[in-house]
């Protein structure tokens, strides 16, 4: 039983990050520029590191996205936390009026 709570602890404590796809072509340029606006406004999280903001993708399986963002986070905990803050819930339909979007959370190893 301590042997689970100290896994369930660890996995608590790992690395956490938010990878958001960009399936194809922005369609609305206003409404991406309204996120934008809107995303860039919200009080800045402490929590949030971002590693990849659209750069270069080159396939190697499977199909290319046209954009990718990857925010690290301390912990899937926080990572939900700024995902599911009122500033960023209000800017979430803007982003999916503007573009087909897949967007996930994924644990580290550490």
């Amino acid at each position: 039983m301590l042997h689970d709570l100290q896994k369930t602890q660890e996995m608590n404590n790992m690395t956490a990050y938010i990878i958001f796809t960009r399936e194809n072509s922005i369609q609305d340029e206003k409404a991406m520029d309204q996120y934008s606006t809107m995303t860039r406004q919200a009080p800045k999280d402490p929590n949030l590191k971002p590693l990849v903001i659209y750069g270069d993708v080159r396939s190697l399986e499977g199909s290319t996205p046209d954009g990718v963002i990857i925010l690290q986070f301390p912990d899937r905990e926080k990572a939900e936390s700024w995902y599911f803050s009122e500033d960023y819930q209000k800017a979430i339909p803007w982003r999916k009026k503007a573009a087909d979007y897949r967007a996930f959370i994924v644990d580290g190893l550490g």
